[in-house]
Protein backbone atom coordinates (compact mmCIF):
# COMPACT_ATOMS: atom_id res chain seq x y z
CA UNK A 1 0.00 0.00 0.00
CA UNK A 2 3.13 2.33 0.30
CA UNK A 3 3.98 3.40 -3.81
CA UNK A 4 5.05 0.65 -6.08
CA UNK A 5 5.76 -2.49 -5.08
CA UNK A 6 9.64 -3.51 -4.36
CA UNK A 7 10.33 0.22 -4.23
CA UNK A 8 12.67 1.58 -1.23
CA UNK A 9 10.84 5.25 -1.53
CA UNK A 10 8.09 4.92 1.11
CA UNK A 11 6.44 7.81 -0.61
CA UNK A 12 6.88 7.09 -4.47
CA UNK A 13 3.77 7.57 -6.71
CA UNK A 14 1.59 10.11 -4.96
CA UNK A 15 2.34 12.26 -7.90
CA UNK A 16 3.61 9.69 -10.62
CA UNK A 17 1.61 11.67 -13.50
CA UNK A 18 -0.37 14.82 -14.60
CA UNK A 19 -4.01 13.40 -14.29
CA UNK A 20 -3.21 11.66 -11.66
CA UNK A 21 -1.94 14.81 -9.21
CA UNK A 22 -4.93 16.60 -10.90
CA UNK A 23 -7.92 14.22 -9.15
CA UNK A 24 -6.67 10.91 -7.62
CA UNK A 25 -7.34 10.26 -4.44
CA UNK A 26 -4.25 9.81 -1.84
CA UNK A 27 -4.24 8.02 1.90
CA UNK A 28 -2.12 9.36 4.41
CA UNK A 29 -1.45 7.99 7.77
CA UNK A 30 0.18 9.76 10.56
CA UNK A 31 0.84 7.88 13.52
CA UNK A 32 2.15 10.66 16.53
CA UNK A 33 2.84 10.14 20.26
CA UNK A 34 -0.71 11.20 20.87
CA UNK A 35 -2.85 10.60 18.05
CA UNK A 36 -2.77 8.24 15.02
CA UNK A 37 -5.00 9.79 11.83
CA UNK A 38 -5.97 8.80 8.68
CA UNK A 39 -7.02 11.35 6.02
CA UNK A 40 -7.93 10.33 2.63
CA UNK A 41 -7.03 13.78 0.35
CA UNK A 42 -9.17 14.02 -2.78
CA UNK A 43 -9.46 16.66 -6.04
CA UNK A 44 -7.07 19.72 -6.94
CA UNK A 45 -3.87 18.11 -5.67
CA UNK A 46 -2.39 22.23 -5.12
CA UNK A 47 -5.31 22.09 -2.64
CA UNK A 48 -7.24 19.38 -2.19
CA UNK A 49 -10.18 18.01 -0.19
CA UNK A 50 -10.36 16.12 2.62
CA UNK A 51 -12.24 13.12 1.75
CA UNK A 52 -11.82 10.97 4.76
CA UNK A 53 -10.39 12.26 8.13
CA UNK A 54 -10.16 10.14 11.04
CA UNK A 55 -8.02 10.59 14.75
CA UNK A 56 -8.09 8.21 17.49
CA UNK A 57 -6.43 9.86 20.65
CA UNK A 58 -4.47 6.43 21.38
CA UNK A 59 -1.37 7.61 23.40
CA UNK A 60 1.49 5.80 22.23
CA UNK A 61 4.24 7.99 23.31
CA UNK A 62 2.44 7.99 27.31
CA UNK A 63 5.12 7.02 29.64
CA UNK A 64 7.74 6.78 27.19
CA UNK A 65 10.33 9.33 28.97
CA UNK A 66 10.25 7.08 31.99
CA UNK A 67 9.62 3.08 30.96
CA UNK A 68 11.50 4.16 27.46
CA UNK A 69 8.77 2.04 25.93
CA UNK A 70 4.85 2.59 23.96
CA UNK A 71 2.29 2.46 25.99
CA UNK A 72 0.47 -0.68 26.45
CA UNK A 73 -3.33 1.04 26.15
CA UNK A 74 -1.72 3.24 23.19
CA UNK A 75 -0.33 0.27 21.28
CA UNK A 76 -3.76 -1.45 21.61
CA UNK A 77 -5.70 1.02 20.67
CA UNK A 78 -3.27 2.40 18.14
CA UNK A 79 -3.09 -1.54 16.72
CA UNK A 80 -7.08 -1.14 16.50
CA UNK A 81 -6.66 1.94 14.36
CA UNK A 82 -4.15 1.07 12.37
CA UNK A 83 -6.55 -2.01 11.37
CA UNK A 84 -9.53 -0.45 10.94
CA UNK A 85 -7.34 2.35 8.32
CA UNK A 86 -6.36 -0.70 6.75
CA UNK A 87 -9.77 -2.16 5.75
CA UNK A 88 -11.76 1.51 5.08
CA UNK A 89 -8.42 2.59 2.29
CA UNK A 90 -9.15 -0.93 0.72
CA UNK A 91 -12.59 -0.50 0.77
CA UNK A 92 -12.28 3.04 -0.96
CA UNK A 93 -9.58 1.27 -3.24
CA UNK A 94 -6.90 4.54 -2.07
CA UNK A 95 -3.57 3.61 -3.73
CA UNK A 96 -0.96 4.50 -2.20
CA UNK A 97 -1.45 4.75 1.13
CA UNK A 98 1.46 6.15 3.08
CA UNK A 99 2.02 5.96 6.71
CA UNK A 100 4.70 7.77 8.25
CA UNK A 101 5.53 7.64 12.84
CA UNK A 102 7.48 9.79 14.65
CA UNK A 103 8.86 10.44 17.89
CA UNK A 104 7.17 8.07 20.12
CA UNK A 105 8.01 5.33 17.72
CA UNK A 106 11.77 6.53 16.47
CA UNK A 107 12.49 6.74 20.49
CA UNK A 108 10.79 3.79 22.11
CA UNK A 109 12.92 0.37 22.44
CA UNK A 110 9.79 -1.65 21.41
CA UNK A 111 9.11 0.72 18.41
CA UNK A 112 10.20 -1.47 15.47
CA UNK A 113 8.11 -4.54 17.38
CA UNK A 114 5.22 -2.57 16.66
CA UNK A 115 6.27 -1.51 13.06
CA UNK A 116 6.69 -5.05 12.37
CA UNK A 117 3.43 -6.37 13.38
CA UNK A 118 1.60 -3.42 11.53
CA UNK A 119 2.88 -4.82 8.49
CA UNK A 120 2.35 -8.36 9.10
CA UNK A 121 -1.18 -8.00 9.90
CA UNK A 122 -3.00 -5.21 8.05
CA UNK A 123 -0.03 -4.56 5.06
CA UNK A 124 0.80 -1.14 6.38
CA UNK A 125 4.24 -0.50 6.13
CA UNK A 126 5.65 2.31 8.57
CA UNK A 127 7.64 4.70 7.82
CA UNK A 128 9.51 6.16 10.83
CA UNK A 129 11.18 9.54 10.61
CA UNK A 130 13.98 11.55 12.19
CA UNK A 131 13.49 14.82 13.86
CA UNK A 132 14.81 16.66 11.32
CA UNK A 133 12.60 15.48 8.47
CA UNK A 134 9.37 15.49 10.54
CA UNK A 135 10.26 19.23 10.92
CA UNK A 136 10.70 19.24 7.25
CA UNK A 137 7.20 17.59 6.12
CA UNK A 138 5.44 20.00 8.94
CA UNK A 139 7.52 22.86 7.16
CA UNK A 140 6.21 21.75 3.80
CA UNK A 141 2.56 21.65 4.74
CA UNK A 142 2.65 24.91 6.23
CA UNK A 143 3.79 26.05 2.58
CA UNK A 144 0.97 24.22 0.90
CA UNK A 145 -1.45 26.41 2.85
CA UNK A 146 1.20 29.63 2.96
CA UNK A 147 3.09 29.55 -0.75
CA UNK A 148 4.90 32.80 0.83
CA UNK A 149 5.19 32.03 4.01
CA UNK A 150 8.10 33.14 6.31
CA UNK A 151 8.84 32.75 9.43
CA UNK A 152 9.26 30.24 11.97
CA UNK A 153 7.20 26.92 11.81
CA UNK A 154 6.70 25.49 15.72
CA UNK A 155 4.91 21.72 15.33
CA UNK A 156 4.13 20.24 19.06
CA UNK A 157 4.01 16.68 19.40
CA UNK A 158 2.82 14.45 22.19
CA UNK A 159 6.70 13.84 22.93
CA UNK A 160 9.15 16.52 20.77
CA UNK A 161 8.67 19.40 19.19
CA UNK A 162 10.05 20.39 15.34
CA UNK A 163 11.46 23.78 14.04
CA UNK A 164 12.06 24.86 10.76
CA UNK A 165 12.79 28.19 9.06
CA UNK A 166 10.83 29.28 5.92
CA UNK A 167 12.59 32.05 3.87
CA UNK A 168 9.14 33.29 2.19
CA UNK A 169 10.19 31.60 -1.35
CA UNK A 170 9.21 28.15 -0.53
CA UNK A 171 13.01 27.24 0.89
CA UNK A 172 13.27 25.85 3.84
CA UNK A 173 16.35 26.55 5.93
CA UNK A 174 17.57 25.45 9.53
CA UNK A 175 15.64 22.18 11.15
CA UNK A 176 15.84 21.40 14.71
CA UNK A 177 13.83 18.81 17.48
CA UNK A 178 13.81 18.33 20.67
CA UNK A 179 12.12 16.05 23.13
CA UNK A 180 9.54 18.83 24.84
CA UNK A 181 6.02 18.34 24.21
CA UNK A 182 3.09 17.67 27.00
CA UNK A 183 4.11 13.89 27.46
CA UNK A 184 7.35 15.16 28.33
CA UNK A 185 6.75 17.64 30.29
CA UNK A 186 4.20 15.21 32.70
CA UNK A 187 7.86 13.66 33.32
CA UNK A 188 9.60 16.97 34.58
CA UNK A 189 10.33 16.99 38.53
CA UNK A 190 9.31 20.05 40.35
CA UNK A 191 5.76 20.77 39.43
CA UNK A 192 5.11 23.63 37.02
CA UNK A 193 7.98 25.95 37.64
CA UNK A 194 10.25 22.98 37.37
CA UNK A 195 8.50 22.40 34.08
CA UNK A 196 9.19 26.07 33.39
CA UNK A 197 12.84 25.78 33.58
CA UNK A 198 12.36 22.90 31.59
CA UNK A 199 10.86 24.39 28.52
CA UNK A 200 13.05 27.90 28.57
CA UNK A 201 16.33 25.45 27.99
CA UNK A 202 15.33 23.47 25.31
CA UNK A 203 13.79 26.43 24.26
CA UNK A 204 17.26 28.38 24.04
CA UNK A 205 19.04 25.21 22.72
CA UNK A 206 16.43 25.45 19.70
CA UNK A 207 17.08 29.09 19.23
CA UNK A 208 20.61 28.91 18.71
CA UNK A 209 19.39 26.65 15.94
CA UNK A 210 16.91 28.47 14.38
CA UNK A 211 17.55 31.89 15.45
CA UNK A 212 15.29 34.65 16.82
CA UNK A 213 14.19 36.81 14.56
CA UNK A 214 11.06 35.54 12.87
CA UNK A 215 8.11 38.15 12.92
CA UNK A 216 5.77 34.99 12.61
CA UNK A 217 5.47 31.71 14.00
CA UNK A 218 3.06 29.13 12.15
CA UNK A 219 1.61 26.61 14.67
CA UNK A 220 1.48 23.07 14.00
CA UNK A 221 -0.26 20.42 15.86
CA UNK A 222 -3.10 19.28 18.00
CA UNK A 223 -2.04 21.28 21.13
CA UNK A 224 -1.95 24.64 19.61
CA UNK A 225 -4.73 24.47 18.07
CA UNK A 226 -6.60 23.43 20.82
CA UNK A 227 -5.03 26.60 22.77
CA UNK A 228 -6.39 28.57 20.07
CA UNK A 229 -9.57 27.11 19.92
CA UNK A 230 -10.09 28.17 23.67
CA UNK A 231 -8.68 31.60 23.01
CA UNK A 232 -11.51 31.84 20.02
CA UNK A 233 -13.68 31.27 23.38
CA UNK A 234 -12.20 33.88 25.33
CA UNK A 235 -12.08 36.60 22.60
CA UNK A 236 -16.16 35.76 21.26
CA UNK A 237 -14.19 35.84 17.92
CA UNK A 238 -16.68 35.34 15.37
CA UNK A 239 -15.37 32.98 12.97
CA UNK A 240 -15.25 29.59 13.99
CA UNK A 241 -12.05 28.53 11.16
CA UNK A 242 -8.80 27.73 13.21
CA UNK A 243 -6.19 27.64 10.25
CA UNK A 244 -5.12 31.16 9.82
CA UNK A 245 -6.14 32.33 13.14
CA UNK A 246 -3.77 34.74 14.17
CA UNK A 247 -2.73 35.61 18.04
CA UNK A 248 -0.55 38.30 19.40
CA UNK A 249 2.42 38.02 22.40
CA UNK A 250 -0.54 39.07 24.27
CA UNK A 251 -3.05 37.19 23.49
CA UNK A 252 -1.21 34.14 24.17
CA UNK A 253 -0.15 35.64 27.69
CA UNK A 254 -3.73 36.60 28.65
CA UNK A 255 -5.45 32.76 27.28
CA UNK A 256 -2.69 31.09 29.29
CA UNK A 257 -3.60 33.66 32.68
CA UNK A 258 -7.23 32.61 32.17
CA UNK A 259 -6.70 29.02 31.46
CA UNK A 260 -4.62 28.89 34.88
CA UNK A 261 -7.93 30.41 36.73
CA UNK A 262 -10.57 28.47 34.58
CA UNK A 263 -13.06 25.60 35.15
CA UNK A 264 -10.87 23.39 32.39
CA UNK A 265 -14.01 20.74 32.60
CA UNK A 266 -16.60 23.26 31.48
CA UNK A 267 -14.34 24.87 29.15
CA UNK A 268 -14.16 21.46 28.12
CA UNK A 269 -18.03 20.69 27.29
CA UNK A 270 -18.27 24.46 26.18
CA UNK A 271 -15.67 23.97 23.19
CA UNK A 272 -16.42 20.47 22.21
CA UNK A 273 -12.95 19.94 22.97
CA UNK A 274 -12.13 16.22 23.96
CA UNK A 275 -11.28 14.93 27.63
CA UNK A 276 -7.79 13.54 26.26
CA UNK A 277 -6.77 17.17 24.55
CA UNK A 278 -8.14 19.28 27.56
CA UNK A 279 -5.55 17.16 29.80
CA UNK A 280 -2.87 17.98 27.99
CA UNK A 281 -3.73 21.88 27.63
CA UNK A 282 -2.16 22.74 30.47
CA UNK A 283 0.84 21.56 29.89
CA UNK A 284 1.26 23.11 26.37
CA UNK A 285 0.61 26.22 27.51
CA UNK A 286 3.83 26.42 29.27
CA UNK A 287 5.55 25.70 26.12
CA UNK A 288 3.54 27.85 24.30
CA UNK A 289 3.95 30.90 26.66
CA UNK A 290 7.97 30.04 26.53
CA UNK A 291 7.95 30.08 23.34
CA UNK A 292 6.79 33.51 22.83
CA UNK A 293 9.02 34.64 25.82
CA UNK A 294 12.47 33.09 24.25
CA UNK A 295 11.32 33.85 20.11
CA UNK A 296 9.56 37.46 20.62
CA UNK A 297 7.60 36.85 17.85
CA UNK A 298 4.29 39.86 16.06
CA UNK A 299 2.11 37.25 15.65
CA UNK A 300 1.79 33.68 15.56
CA UNK A 301 -0.53 32.10 13.14
CA UNK A 302 -2.42 28.77 13.62
CA UNK A 303 -2.07 26.00 10.73
CA UNK A 304 -3.97 23.55 10.17
CA UNK A 305 -2.13 21.80 7.92
CA UNK A 306 1.18 19.42 8.86
CA UNK A 307 3.29 16.63 8.09
CA UNK A 308 0.22 14.82 6.22
CA UNK A 309 0.16 17.72 4.11
CA UNK A 310 3.90 18.69 3.70
CA UNK A 311 3.84 14.74 2.58
CA UNK A 312 1.89 15.63 -0.61
CA UNK A 313 3.74 19.05 -0.72
CA UNK A 314 7.07 16.62 -1.07
CA UNK A 315 6.27 15.26 -4.23
CA UNK A 316 4.80 18.23 -6.37
CA UNK A 317 6.64 19.29 -9.39
CA UNK A 318 8.01 23.05 -9.04
CA UNK A 319 4.97 24.08 -11.32
CA UNK A 320 2.61 22.24 -9.19
CA UNK A 321 3.93 24.44 -5.84
CA UNK A 322 3.83 27.66 -7.73
CA UNK A 323 -0.10 27.98 -8.14
CA UNK A 324 -2.64 29.16 -6.15
CA UNK A 325 -3.91 27.31 -3.83
CA UNK A 326 -7.16 29.36 -3.54
CA UNK A 327 -7.75 29.44 -7.72
CA UNK A 328 -6.67 25.79 -7.65
CA UNK A 329 -9.49 24.86 -5.44
CA UNK A 330 -11.78 27.23 -7.09
CA UNK A 331 -11.32 26.34 -10.22
CA UNK A 332 -12.09 22.79 -9.11
CA UNK A 333 -15.44 23.34 -7.07
CA UNK A 334 -16.69 25.51 -9.83
CA UNK A 335 -16.05 21.80 -12.36
CA UNK A 336 -17.75 19.93 -9.72
CA UNK A 337 -20.81 21.59 -8.71
CA UNK A 338 -21.19 24.79 -11.20
CA UNK A 339 -24.28 24.80 -13.54
CA UNK A 340 -21.64 25.86 -16.18
CA UNK A 341 -18.14 25.00 -15.29
CA UNK A 342 -15.90 27.49 -17.04
CA UNK A 343 -18.45 30.42 -16.95
CA UNK A 344 -15.91 32.00 -14.10
CA UNK A 345 -13.21 32.93 -16.09
CA UNK A 346 -15.69 34.60 -18.71
CA UNK A 347 -17.02 36.58 -15.88
CA UNK A 348 -14.23 37.75 -14.52
CA UNK A 349 -13.04 38.84 -18.30
CA UNK A 350 -16.29 40.86 -18.60
CA UNK A 351 -16.29 42.55 -14.97
CA UNK A 352 -12.10 43.13 -15.28
CA UNK A 353 -12.75 46.63 -16.83
CA UNK A 354 -14.46 47.71 -13.03
CA UNK A 355 -11.34 46.16 -11.33
CA UNK A 356 -8.12 47.72 -13.52
CA UNK A 357 -5.59 48.73 -11.12
CA UNK A 358 -6.16 46.07 -8.26
CA UNK A 359 -3.58 45.37 -6.05
CA UNK A 360 -2.58 41.32 -7.00
CA UNK A 361 -4.02 40.19 -3.63
CA UNK A 362 -7.42 42.00 -4.71
CA UNK A 363 -7.32 40.73 -8.39
CA UNK A 364 -6.78 37.23 -6.97
CA UNK A 365 -10.58 37.47 -4.74
CA UNK A 366 -12.02 38.56 -7.70
CA UNK A 367 -11.11 36.14 -9.64
CA UNK A 368 -12.11 33.20 -7.30
CA UNK A 369 -15.23 34.87 -6.71
CA UNK A 370 -16.26 34.55 -10.44
CA UNK A 371 -15.14 31.10 -9.99
CA UNK A 372 -16.97 30.14 -7.37
CA UNK A 373 -20.52 32.39 -8.00
CA UNK A 374 -22.71 29.57 -9.13
CA UNK A 375 -21.24 26.61 -6.70
CA UNK A 376 -24.37 27.01 -4.59
CA UNK A 377 -27.23 27.17 -7.27
CA UNK A 378 -28.37 23.96 -5.49
CA UNK A 379 -29.05 25.29 -2.57
CA UNK A 380 -33.09 26.47 -1.48
CA UNK A 381 -33.43 30.32 -2.74
CA UNK A 382 -34.33 32.02 0.58
CA UNK A 383 -31.45 30.33 2.46
CA UNK A 384 -28.47 30.63 -0.95
CA UNK A 385 -26.86 34.03 -0.28
CA UNK A 386 -26.16 33.13 3.64
CA UNK A 387 -25.31 29.25 2.07
CA UNK A 388 -22.91 31.36 -0.52
CA UNK A 389 -21.26 33.11 2.64
CA UNK A 390 -20.87 30.42 4.69
CA UNK A 391 -19.78 27.94 2.44
CA UNK A 392 -16.58 29.77 1.79
CA UNK A 393 -16.23 31.52 5.13
CA UNK A 394 -15.94 28.15 6.59
CA UNK A 395 -14.61 26.00 3.83
CA UNK A 396 -10.97 24.30 3.96
CA UNK A 397 -9.48 26.67 1.32
CA UNK A 398 -6.12 27.49 1.80
CA UNK A 399 -3.91 30.92 1.28
CA UNK A 400 -6.62 32.99 2.34
CA UNK A 401 -6.59 35.07 5.45
CA UNK A 402 -9.71 35.33 7.56
CA UNK A 403 -10.68 38.20 6.75
CA UNK A 404 -10.10 37.55 2.88
CA UNK A 405 -12.67 34.82 3.85
CA UNK A 406 -14.98 37.24 4.76
CA UNK A 407 -14.53 39.35 1.44
CA UNK A 408 -14.93 36.36 -0.47
CA UNK A 409 -18.47 35.87 1.96
CA UNK A 410 -20.13 39.27 1.30
CA UNK A 411 -19.19 39.00 -2.32
CA UNK A 412 -21.15 35.79 -3.00
CA UNK A 413 -23.78 36.94 -0.66
CA UNK A 414 -24.39 40.10 -2.55
CA UNK A 415 -24.44 37.54 -5.74
CA UNK A 416 -27.65 36.61 -4.76
CA UNK A 417 -29.17 39.61 -2.44
CA UNK A 418 -28.99 43.25 -2.89
CA UNK A 419 -29.12 43.87 0.48
CA UNK A 420 -27.44 42.60 3.94
CA UNK A 421 -29.06 45.01 6.30
CA UNK A 422 -30.74 42.61 9.53
CA UNK A 423 -28.08 40.01 8.91
CA UNK A 424 -26.91 37.59 11.44
CA UNK A 425 -24.07 37.64 9.96
CA UNK A 426 -23.02 41.14 11.11
CA UNK A 427 -20.33 39.84 13.30
CA UNK A 428 -18.50 38.57 10.66
CA UNK A 429 -18.89 41.58 8.32
CA UNK A 430 -17.03 43.81 11.09
CA UNK A 431 -13.62 42.12 10.27
CA UNK A 432 -13.19 44.02 7.27
CA UNK A 433 -13.02 47.73 6.84
CA UNK A 434 -15.85 49.99 5.13
CA UNK A 435 -13.85 50.29 2.10
CA UNK A 436 -13.28 46.72 1.93
CA UNK A 437 -16.72 45.70 3.09
CA UNK A 438 -18.17 48.45 -0.19
CA UNK A 439 -15.40 47.02 -2.16
CA UNK A 440 -16.72 42.90 -1.91
CA UNK A 441 -20.41 44.64 -2.31
CA UNK A 442 -20.32 45.90 -5.39
CA UNK A 443 -18.18 42.86 -6.50
CA UNK A 444 -21.14 41.06 -5.20
CA UNK A 445 -23.83 43.35 -7.65
CA UNK A 446 -21.38 43.03 -10.80
CA UNK A 447 -21.30 39.14 -10.34
CA UNK A 448 -24.87 39.45 -10.12
CA UNK A 449 -25.64 41.35 -13.32
CA UNK A 450 -23.15 39.93 -15.40
CA UNK A 451 -23.87 36.18 -14.32
CA UNK A 452 -27.61 36.76 -15.54
CA UNK A 453 -26.88 39.10 -18.68
CA UNK A 454 -25.72 36.31 -20.97
CA UNK A 455 -25.82 33.26 -20.12
CA UNK A 456 -23.07 31.57 -22.43
CA UNK A 457 -20.89 34.53 -22.83
CA UNK A 458 -20.97 38.07 -21.21
CA UNK A 459 -18.30 39.46 -23.72
CA UNK A 460 -20.61 38.27 -26.73
CA UNK A 461 -23.32 40.31 -25.13
CA UNK A 462 -22.04 43.99 -24.48
CA UNK A 463 -18.73 45.65 -22.96
CA UNK A 464 -18.16 47.72 -19.96
CA UNK A 465 -16.29 50.84 -19.58
CA UNK A 466 -15.67 52.45 -16.28
CA UNK A 467 -14.87 56.57 -16.33
CA UNK A 468 -13.99 57.37 -13.09
CA UNK A 469 -13.25 61.10 -13.69
CA UNK A 470 -16.90 61.47 -14.79
CA UNK A 471 -18.33 58.76 -12.20
CA UNK A 472 -19.73 56.73 -14.73
CA UNK A 473 -20.11 53.05 -16.22
CA UNK A 474 -21.38 52.72 -19.72
CA UNK A 475 -22.32 49.26 -20.87
CA UNK A 476 -22.11 48.94 -24.85
CA UNK A 477 -24.32 46.26 -26.15
CA UNK A 478 -23.86 43.70 -28.93
CA UNK A 479 -26.85 43.03 -31.25
CA UNK A 480 -26.99 39.82 -29.07
CA UNK A 481 -26.53 42.12 -25.86
CA UNK A 482 -29.40 43.74 -27.46
CA UNK A 483 -32.03 40.90 -27.44
CA UNK A 484 -30.44 39.93 -23.80
CA UNK A 485 -30.98 43.35 -22.27
CA UNK A 486 -34.46 43.15 -20.51
CA UNK A 487 -35.96 44.70 -17.31
CA UNK A 488 -34.28 42.46 -14.85
CA UNK A 489 -30.80 43.15 -16.70
CA UNK A 490 -31.36 46.90 -16.54
CA UNK A 491 -32.26 46.52 -12.84
CA UNK A 492 -28.94 44.76 -11.74
CA UNK A 493 -27.22 47.24 -14.00
CA UNK A 494 -28.70 50.44 -12.21
CA UNK A 495 -27.86 48.45 -8.58
CA UNK A 496 -24.77 48.31 -9.52
CA UNK A 497 -24.01 51.59 -10.45
CA UNK A 498 -25.84 52.63 -7.16
CA UNK A 499 -23.42 51.05 -5.28
CA UNK A 500 -20.69 52.46 -6.99
CA UNK A 501 -21.97 55.53 -6.22
CA UNK A 502 -21.82 56.55 -10.08
CA UNK A 503 -24.06 56.75 -13.78
CA UNK A 504 -24.90 54.31 -15.54
CA UNK A 505 -25.28 54.90 -19.35
CA UNK A 506 -26.70 51.95 -21.63
CA UNK A 507 -25.84 51.90 -25.20
CA UNK A 508 -26.50 49.54 -27.94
Amino acid sequence: MNGKPGTTDPFEGLFEDASARALSRVGVVDVGSNSVRMVIFDGAARSPAYFYNEKVMAGLGRDLATTGRLNPDGVRRAFAALTRFAALADAMKVRPMTVVATAAMRDSLDGPEFCARVEAETGLRINVVDGEDEARLSAQGVLLGWPDARGLVCDIGGNSMEMAVLDGAGGIGARASAQLGPFRLQQIAGGDEGRRDYARKVMRDLAEIVGTDHEVVYLVGGSWRAIARLDMTRRAYPMPVLHEYRMTPTDVTETVKWLREADLSALRARSGMSSARMDLVPLASIVLRQLVETFGPRQLAVSSFGIREGLLYDHMSASLRARDPLLESARFTEKKMARMPGFGKKLFQFLTPLFEGAPPERERLIRAACLLHDTSWRTHPDYRAQACFDNVTRANMAALSHPERVFLGVALLHRYKNSRDGSPLAPLFAMLAPEDLQAAEILGKAMRFGAMFSIKDPTEAGELKLSPKRKRLELRLTPTGTALFGEVALSRFQSLCKAMGIEGVVKS
